[in-house]
């Protein structure tokens, strides 16, 4: 089970919100969702968590690329709101880089013309070829200062649990009664 909010900064304070991410497909979607949340260009975060498994922070400023953070980039992967946060420059990969590779390799994971191999190690196949292909790391990936202007550097965003992250948040902002209340 998922909860998401958005916590908008207005004129008066932050607002907060819960939101449903059905639609919301690509880290562009979500920073539109985020940007027509906003009261000017005001930053908006997207407060994701996924039952204390782990928890996705972005952060929007009007037209800018968003700002991301993930707690655990591995368990976020396995999830399909995660995927979005998990970009390509999040994981240090090249853009596409996994397309291309899939453009190379047939449905039986063989190269175009090349029989398949009887002599691979079937126990090798989640570990190392994962890895070679760019796959998330276990910890936490992004940027760790998004919240440092609100109080919370990074050395405090690294410390918290998913357990209790959004709610941490949301008390380094001032607003922890607006979060639990759209809970």
């Amino acid at each position: 089970m998922y909860f998401a909010a958005l916590l908008a900064r207005t004129e008066d304070g932050w607002e907060a919100s819960d939101t449903e991410l059905d639609e919301v497909e690509t880290l562009a979607d979500l920073a539109d969702l985020a940007r027509e949340a906003a009261e000017d260009d005001e930053p908006v975060l997207v407060c994701i968590e996924q039952e204390g498994v782990w928890f996705g922070v972005v952060r929007v400023e009007g037209e800018e690329d968003p700002r991301i953070f993930v707690s655990d980039a591995a368990a976020a992967a396995r999830s399909s709101y995660g995927e979005i946060l998990l970009t390509d420059e999040l994981l240090g990969r090249e853009p596409g880089g996994e397309e291309d590779l899939d453009l190379l390799v047939d449905l039986d994971g063989t190269e175009d013309g090349e029989p398949p191999s009887d002599t691979e190690d079937d126990e090798d196949e989640g570990g190392a070829s994962a890895q070679a292909a760019g796959a998330a790391p276990a910890g936490p990936v992004g940027d760790v200062g998004l919240l440092a202007d609100f109080g919370m550097d990074g050395t405090a965003l690294l410390s918290l649990t998913s357990e209790d992250a959004l709610t941490e948040i949301a008390d380094a902002l001032g607003c922890t009664d607006m979060l639990e209340a759209v809970r």
